[in-house]
């Protein structure tokens, strides 16, 4: 997306028809436009308005409540408008209409209101990918991790931590520069390692927390596996409330793996239902056990299912596995088993035990820490990038200080990667065109 002077607009409210449409205008020409529309009479900044908008020969289009947000006390940082209108199809694409007659004036391209403000200084490029992950959110953990990276929060991290590097080079310049001369302290090295050696520390552990953000933001995979019959779909259809996965007593009806997404206390979950794993010999049902298989050992946890009213049958286990024991409902006098999860998808018994083992194992493997943490995979590269420049500064003890700088150097500056302080040029058009238009 190249830079442009033009005025643009958009809708940045959701799909129409709804209850009031929001039209965004941003840009030099974005208070000449409102005035085009609404008259003379214009509201003070940042104070809303009821307005009639107006065709050019005086008919009306519609009444509205409109604001203006003069440069640089707005989104974009440029003279900003917003027009709230009744939110039919017709209204709207009078006024794009409107709109696209004013010269100077064109339609934004997807992201183009948050390319502006990233340009203009109002976001960096972590609040800006917070903000995309923002707008996605669709469980209340993903929220709390967008909302952290998009208020600027992460972004002083490593603004901070970029600040510490800095520092350090600039006392190393010093002692280089001026050795011979009183003004340079004796411990001056001794300050900048120590101060190295904890941020090595602090970036690690921030590294190591990365996991969680990868499992907040995509999801907990968790994969139902087990002889055919034993409830694998009922199980499914009964997590998620609805009839996902077909369900009979033909063994092998499963072939191929289904998936579905549950909110579990805030958790993204990914349930896969696979294929019953028998000596099979029919060559699709081989090939929907293959695929079981793999996707069993891919997932962060494994509920083996079987089934309660028969002796176990012999299956592969994995890693990360629960044993759930099914249609608890045709043994009510069964005995109790610290290790076994009991379970009726038919009366709902034990669901919620399941859900809460479910939420406590993504709890251990995400720790403690829920924020702050490297979002996305782009940050861990460049994270790693530095943790790397930062632990060959330090094992370089006895090489020429020139050379430790340089280290630090390279680490500051893939920071500043990270942040869009530095030559990120050619991600801007990616990272951008995850907007809607509008926003």
């Amino acid at each position: 997306m190249s830079q442009s002077t033009d005025t643009i607009y958009a809708l940045s409210s959701g799909s129409l028809p709804a209850g009031v449409a929001i039209i965004r205008i941003s840009g030099s020409k974005a208070v000449e436009a409102l005035r085009s529309l609404v008259g003379d009479n214009l509201p003070s900044p940042r104070q809303a308005s009821l307005k009639t908008i107006r065709h050019r020969n005086g008919d009306v289009v519609d009444q509205a409540l409109v604001l203006q947000f003069l440069s640089p006390h707005s989104f974009t940082g440029e003279d900003c408008v917003e027009l709230h209108v009744h939110g039919s199809r017709a209204v709207v694409s009078a006024i794009f209409q409107l709109l696209e007659s004013m010269p100077g004036l064109r339609h934004a391209e997807a992201g183009e209101f948050s390319r502006r403000a990233f340009d203009n200084g109002k976001m960096d490029l972590v609040e800006v990918e917070g903000l995309a992950d923002l707008l996605q959110a669709e469980t209340e953990m993903q929220r709390r991790l967008a909302v952290e990276q998009s208020s600027g929060h992460l972004s002083s991290l490593y603004d901070g931590w970029a600040s510490q590097l800095t520092r350090c080079r600039a006392l190393i310049e010093a002692e280089l520069d001026f050795a011979d001369e009183d003004d340079v302290p004796d411990s001056v090295a001794t300050q900048v390692w120590k101060t190295v050696g904890d941020l090595e520390s602090e970036l690690a552990r921030h590294l190591a927390d990365g996991q969680g953000s990868e499992i907040i933001r995509d999801g907990f995979n968790v994969a139902l596996v087990g002889a055919p019959n034993v409830g694998k779909s009922s199980l499914m259809n009964a997590l998620s409330g609805r009839d996902v996965a077909i369900v009979t007593d033909i063994a092998g009806t499963t072939r191929d793996v289904l998936s579905v997404d549950l909110d579990i206390e805030g958790y993204l979950v990914t349930l896969f239902d696979t294929a019953g794993l028998r000596n099979a010999t029919d060559v699709v049902e081989q090939e929907g056990i293959k695929r079981a298989e793999r996707t069993a050992e891919a997932a962060d946890l494994v509920l083996l299912l079987q089934d309660t009213d028969s002796e176990p049958e012999q299956v592969r286990t994995y890693a990360h596995t629960i044993l759930v024991r099914t249609k608890a409902d045709l043994l009510p006098d069964r005995d109790s088993h610290p290790d076994i999860i009991f379970i009726s998808a038919k009366t709902g018994t034990g669901l919620a035990t399941l859900k809460s083992v479910i939420k406590y194992a993504i709890d251990q493997k995400i720790g403690s820490g829920t924020s702050l943490m490297p979002a996305r995979s782009r940050h861990k590269k460049r994270l790693e990038e530095t943790l790397d420049y930062v632990r060959e500064a330090l094992k370089s003890e006895g090489a020429e200080l020139a050379i430790r700088s340089e280290y630090l150097r390279l680490a500051a500056t893939s920071l500043g990667r990270i942040t869009g302080r530095v030559d990120v040029e050619d991600l801007l058009g990616v990272i951008f065109s995850e907007f809607c238009i509008g926003k």
